[in-house]
């Protein structure tokens, strides 16, 4: 049997997470039944309308991951990812118009209209 080895939890977070998100994420997790083992995966995937999608779901950690923690939420980031997202913004918003996670990203240097995807 394969053993994971956890890679320690790093006291900086190269991104931020709003209460709101967190919260709309938790309450995720609980609906979904996500299993207590898995960790938000936050990280970018080729395509999209402007080549970069963000990758925002639960997950369990991989060897080739960055972990922290923002409000209790254990993260893991693909190391490779962070050059594109060092600094990024998670947010969720419910308004008249928009309901859903966004991404404020000082990397991208264009977004595309649905806010899901960008390039740098």
């Amino acid at each position: 049997m394969e053993t994971l080895l956890e890679s320690p939890i790093t006291s900086s977070t190269p991104i931020q997470i709003t209460d709101g998100a967190v919260q709309q994420l938790n309450a995720i997790r609980m609906q979904e039944n996500i299993p207590a083992d898995y960790c938000l995966r936050v990280g970018v995937k080729g395509g999209g309308c402007s080549g970069f999608s963000y990758v925002l779901g639960f997950d369990l950690q991989k060897d080739d991951d960055d972990t922290f923690e923002i409000n209790d939420l254990k993260i893991v980031m693909n190391k490779a990812h962070a050059i594109y997202l060092l600094g990024m913004e998670i947010d969720f918003v419910t308004g008249l118009e928009n309901r859903g996670f966004t991404f404020n990203n000082p990397n991208a240097s264009s977004t595309c209209g649905c806010g899901t995807s960008f390039s740098a």
